[in-house]
């Protein structure tokens, strides 16, 4: 696709995609002479781009892996050797070579192409991935695992980039490949970015190998080189079995190396017979080896090699001329927190921003645009951020780590260790909290409530809206009795709040939103987040039908409302907690042991949230209905309650929803 053309110009018919059209497996590439390989190279581009630019997706990750997926392809048989990928959102290519083709129409929606490995989706996925760091270590466990079942004749690669190799999940499965007696091909996808610009010394290091010298001089020392190497007596025997060009890749001085690995590289990864012929070469390898590829991220157009950043994961776009236009959507929750973060650092010099290699999709770039002295990326390491964070709060500043909920599962032993034994006021923002839509069940943010109330004093708060996001961060700024974490969804902000103005945040005190029209409600609900505005959609629906509801913004998780829990079981109330959470150890959970502790009859409090089972990429709105978490299901759960008793329980000696008629 000529990439000044528009992509709503560039339909593509079966011509357009012929080579792609005629692969069902890795099979039929091996059938292409290499010569058409570039050729099928810029179809799968075509494909690529033209697929995200209507739905979204992660686009410059994969167009900078096409020639490297192709060559990898090629000269494997992933149907019998291993291939496991690191993080995973540059699996497009290895998809459409997979015979998957037919799924990319609907990619990352209900029934299409996930837009992440899913052994579900195809065998050729090993592991449904989506963290980084973990590539390495699960190829070393394949490896081990097939020589102990005798299968040692299949051969193990993992593709891991140059951002998620530092990562210390990374570090320890290379630590231990390095005591592989067996072939394992670890490839370093090297394109000098991380989802945003790549962050620490090993960033430099690479770097400085780009702008080297050293490619000249590969050939005429890789002899006395190679004696040198770990395992020097092993290699320098495979060295006499290397062809011409192995040996004059061999880098010696490569930081690897000291990990008892062969390290090949750079070269080029956009170079398809280079990167066959060496794969030939390295693919029956006795010894595990490390092949550093340089390529470019969002390679075959301007506009995305340009700005590899905004091109990462892009909402829909259209491209006129040389002008791109990426699909606005309404103000989000994560622009919401990065303009009440900047509010809170104008006015309070202690305020600190941290994120994990994530500035864009947790809206701390624009604070760091405005704050460059008071924030920092970390890069892809939580479990350092989270530490980091603690020295921070050790030292007096008031450090505030926006982190997806997902990612904040990657601190949990750091959150434990540094800052919750310590009593340290670490602030943690959890973006994508509950269901992230295309994503899917990878990235979903199920779990942040039971891991962190565990934790003494830590207060675990949700926003429903921007208002109170906003009051969210202000108390936040100013808890210091232990660690905050504040969770909110990967979703808009509502056009229009329930109130413009809402009190300030107490530790534990949730909020009438929406009072029962009489002196008692047949049901009060108490909704965490963003579900306080599917309940009142809910309850809007339930009033016409006749019910009497009370709304409760929850506010938070830890400590709960013990009061109004008091004051609605004493009266006789039910009660229908409502998280996007997992059911286990939630929000509900928390409402259920505080009623038992206080010495209150539970049997009228109900609890909605995520069922126990994986959700799968669709829309965020679908998941919630597929959750029964939108008003309708809410509507569904509130007249069981009600009419049937769900079953009909009885409380202080009354039968609830006894009287009631169904509607």
């Amino acid at each position: 696709m000529n990439p000044n053309t528009s992509l709503s110009a560039q339909q593509h018919d079966v011509k357009a995609l012929e080579l792609l059209r005629g692969i069902k497996s890795p099979a039929d590439l091996k059938q292409l002479p290499i010569e058409k390989l570039p050729d099928l190279a810029d179809e799968i581009r075509d494909a690529i781009c033209e697929q995200v630019s209507l739905t979204g997706g992660h686009l410059a990750p994969n167009l900078g892996v096409v020639e490297l997926t192709i060559a990898m392809h090629y000269v494997f048989d992933f149907a019998t050797d291993r291939l496991l990928f690191d993080v995973g959102h540059q699996c497009y290519p290895h998809k459409l070579l997979t015979g998957r083709l037919d799924l990319l129409g609907k990619l990352r929606q209900a029934g299409g192409m996930a837009g992440f490995p899913e052994p579900k989706e195809s065998p050729y996925d090993l592991f449904s991935v989506g963290h980084a760091g973990t590539g390495i270590s699960t190829a070393v466990g394949m490896a081990r695992g097939d020589s102990v079942l005798g299968e040692g004749h299949r051969r193990v690669a993992t593709i891991v980039g140059d951002a998620s190799i530092v990562n210390g999940v990374a570090m320890e499965g290379l630590n231990n490949a390095g005591t592989l007696k067996r072939q394992m091909l670890i490839v370093l996808n090297d394109n000098g970015m991380s989802i945003a610009q790549p962050q620490g010394g090993m960033a430099q290091f690479f770097d400085r190998m780009r702008v080297s010298s050293a490619y000249g001089e590969f050939k005429k020392r890789a002899r006395d080189m190679i004696k040198r190497l770990p395992y020097g007596d092993l290699i320098e025997e495979a060295y006499h079995r290397a062809g011409e060009m192995m040996k004059a890749a061999v880098f010696r001085g490569h930081m690897f190396e000291q990990f008892g690995l062969m390290c090949i590289g750079p070269v080029d990864g956009h170079d398809i017979p280079t990167l066959i012929d060496l794969l030939n070469e390295l693919r029956d390898f006795d010894r595990p080896v490390l092949l550093h590829v340089k390529t470019v991220k969002g390679k075959g157009f301007d506009f995305s090699e340009s700005d590899a950043t905004a091109f990462h994961s892009p909402k829909p776009f259209t491209v006129e001329g040389c002008r791109v236009e990426i699909k606005k959507g309404g103000r989000s929750f994560t622009a919401a927190f990065a303009d009440g973060m900047i509010d809170l650092m104008d006015r309070d010099e202690k305020v600190f921003g941290v994120t994990a290699a994530m500035p864009d999709g947790t809206g701390m770039a624009k604070v760091m645009d405005r704050f460059p002295q008071r924030t920092l990326d970390t890069g892809i390491c939580e479990s350092h951020a989270m530490d980091m964070c603690a020295g921070m709060a050790r030292s007096g500043v008031k450090p505030f780590f926006a982190v997806y909920s997902t990612f904040s599962q990657r601190a949990l032993d750091q959150v434990f260790q540094e800052v919750a034994l310590q009593g340290l006021p670490v602030r943690v923002c959890m973006d994508r909290g509950g269901f992230v839509g295309g994503d899917g069940a990878i990235h979903h943010g199920f779990m942040d409530i039971s891991m962190f109330r565990v934790f003494p004093k830590v207060a675990l708060l949700a926003a429903s809206d921007e208002p109170n996001l906003r009051r969210a961060l202000e108390f936040m700024r100013q808890y210091d009795a232990a660690a905050s974490f504040l969770r909110y969804p990967r979703a808009n902000v509502p056009e229009s709040p329930i109130s413009e103005t809402v009190p300030p945040y107490e530790l534990g005190k949730a909020r009438l939103v929406q009072p029962a029209r009489g002196s008692r409600p047949d049901l009060a609900i108490l909704a965490y987040g963003s579900e306080v505005y599917e309940a009142r959609d809910a309850i809007a629906q339930l009033e016409r039908q006749g019910y009497d509801i009370a709304l409760y913004d929850a506010r938070f998780a830890k400590p709960v409302d013990t009061a109004l829990l008091r004051e609605l079981v004493s009266a006789n109330v039910p009660i229908l907690t409502v998280e996007d959470h997992a059911v286990a150890g939630g929000f509900g959970a928390a409402v259920l042991e505080a009623c038992n502790d206080m010495r209150l009859d539970t049997r009228g409090i109900y609890r909605l949230g995520m069922p126990e089972r994986w959700f799968y990429q669709d829309s965020r709105d679908n998941q919630l209905a597929a959750a029964g978490l939108d008003a309708a299901g809410i509507v569904r759960r509130t007249r069981a309650i009600l009419d049937d008793g769900d079953p009909v329980h009885v409380v202080a000696g009354a039968t609830v929803g006894a009287t009631k008629a169904r509607r």
